[in-house]
C-alpha cells in the first residue's frame, strides 16, 4: 500500500510516537523510510548569529537522527536521514515530493489556539498542501 514513508521529525514527544508508528508501518508494508528534520532559521538575526544557530541545530539533529537510524536498523528498516533548512512545512512537502513519498507522517505538538493562530500549524499546512497521504500523530 505505501512504499515510501517520510517522517517529519522535530524531537517532540509526538514526533517520537510518530517514529514508532513509522517503524510499524514500514515493517508491515515493507516500505522505505526517510526521516527529515527541518531547522528554521531565526527571522531577525545577524549572519554570524544565524550561522551559529544553524550549526548548533544541525549538530543536535545529526545526533538525534543517528539514534533513530540505529533504532530503525535494529528493527530491520534502513532509514535515510536528511536535515533541511527553511520553513518546516515547506521543506517537509518539498522533501516528500522530491523523494516521491506515498505518505508523510508527522507529530502534532498540540499548541494552544492562540499559538496556532499566531504561528500557524506545521501539520495543518502539510495536510493542506501535500500531494500524498498525511498521518498526524498526537
Amino acid at each position: 500500500m505505501f512504499n515510501k514513508i517520510l517522517l517529519a521529525y522535530d524531537g517532540s514527544e509526538p514526533a517520537k510516537k510518530a517514529f514508532v508508528r513509522c517503524l510499524e508501518m514500514a515493517t508491515c508494508f515493507k516500505a522505505q523510510l526517510s526521516i527529515v528534520a527541518v531547522i528554521r532559521p531565526p527571522e531577525f538575526a545577524e549572519d554570524v548569529e544565524t550561522e551559529a544557530i544553524l550549526e548548533t541545530a544541525r549538530s543536535h539533529f545529526d545526533q538525534e537522527l543517528a539514534k533513530l537510524q540505529t533504532r530503525a536498523r535494529a528493527s530491520g528498516i534502513s532509514a535515510a536521514i536528511q536535515i533541511r533548512v527553511g520553513h518546516p512545512a515547506e521543506q517537509i512537502i518539498a522533501a516528500a515530493e522530491e523523494w516521491q513519498a506515498d505518505m508523510i507522517v508527522t507529530g502534532h505538538r498540540g499548541r494552544g489556539l492562540f499559538e496556532r493562530w499566531l504561528l500557524g500549524s506545521v501539520s495543518k499546512l502539510v495536510i493542506a498542501y501535500a500531494r500524498c497521504a498525511v498521518l498526524v500523530i498526537r
